[in-house]
């Protein structure tokens, strides 16, 4: 059995607030950004340990967040069965691609430390992909990040089986992948801030429903996000601005001041259209 673990931050265990997971902003203070990647780097570990033990036979684990770099891989738990990916975009079979080692061969999918979509109440730091995207749809159907990377799988027919992230994430996984496992970890305070368990107990529950999610894989339980071909793909741009931009790009057409729109013939190009993520990608 192989699994993709693709990881994002803001839905790890122990990570409470803004500061720990959004480094890039003027006045994070150095010593919280690196609790938050301690953190991040305890849960991949706990996750991947409980994977392997769980019978699966090969890991790759992604680092997504903010393109990646969030990892130290002396850190790491060391296993040959375990592949790291400092990042979502890298080079398999010579060309440039969204999410390299994601194929045929992969059994699960799986979407950690992730976070709802934008526009959610009662969730911690909701978006989807850009803050300049105030909504994304698919077929009229509002999704999130976990939405758009678990498409980007159903290209290969993988099924989604693991997601782990605040009370308001899980509800979203759940609704949208029938047959998923989820890991809720933390639930929000407010936009910016969370509480829950300690981050040992936390790694504990997400570690249990990795193996469970893993035997509900064997059991057939589970299956690939494959919206119906082709996929008429909107986004609603926070600025008009921001959507004359996107309007100029190839097959895209403006529906309003906000909204641009585009007809995706695979599922792997559910982001291709918009940004630089997808099969086939251009060297920069």
């Amino acid at each position: 059995m192989k699994l993709f673990m693709l990881w994002d931050m803001e839905g790890v265990s122990g990570i409470v607030c803004r500061e720990q997971v959004w480094f890039w902003e003027e006045g994070v203070r150095a010593e919280v950004a690196e609790e938050g990647r301690q953190l991040l780097i305890a849960d991949i570990n706990a996750s991947a340990a409980a994977a392997l033990e769980a019978g699966v036979d090969e890991l790759i684990v992604c680092d997504t967040h903010h393109g990646g770099g969030n990892i130290i891989l002396n850190q790491m738990l060391q296993d040959p069965r375990i592949t790291y990916l400092e990042g979502a975009r890298g080079y398999q079979d010579g060309k440039l691609r969204w999410m390299p080692g994601l194929d045929e061969t992969v059994d699960g999918f799986l979407v950690p430390g992730h976070h709802a979509m934008a526009g959610t109440t009662g969730a911690f730091l909701p978006h989807t992909w850009s803050l300049e995207w105030a909504d994304f749809r698919v077929n009229s159907r509002s999704i999130g990040e976990m939405g758009i990377e678990a498409c980007f799988a159903g290209h290969w027919d993988i099924p989604v089986i693991f997601a782990q992230g605040d009370e308001a994430a899980c509800r979203e996984a759940e609704a949208m992948f029938p047959g998923i496992v989820t890991a809720p970890v933390k639930r929000a305070v407010d936009r910016e801030a969370c509480e829950g368990p300690d981050p040992a107990a936390a790694r504990r529950l997400t570690a249990e429903r990795v193996a469970e999610a893993v035997g509900a894989l064997r059991d057939g339980r589970c299956r690939p996000f494959q919206p119906t071909l082709p996929m008429t793909v909107s986004v609603r741009m926070v600025s008009p601005e921001q959507a004359e931009v996107v309007a100029a790009k190839p097959g895209v057409e403006r529906k309003d001041e906000y909204t641009v729109e585009f007809v995706a013939e695979r599922h792997c190009d559910v982001v291709g259209w918009i940004v630089a993520a997808g099969l086939d990608m251009e060297p920069t």
